[in-house]
């Protein structure tokens, strides 16, 4: 099964959300399951 990985773009969006006091509980919830699909940044 490939792996499937939140672009940076939409990554980025979903940060926004999170951080954003007025969005609703179930965007939020979807802005986090986006970033925990993030790859990690490896060094």
């Amino acid at each position: 099964m490939a792996r499937k990985t939140t672009s940076l773009k939409v990554a980025k969006k979903a940060s926004k959300v999170l951080r954003d006091g007025r969005t609703s509980k179930t965007n939020k919830s979807i802005a986090a399951s986006a970033l925990s699909q993030r790859e990690k940044n490896r060094k």
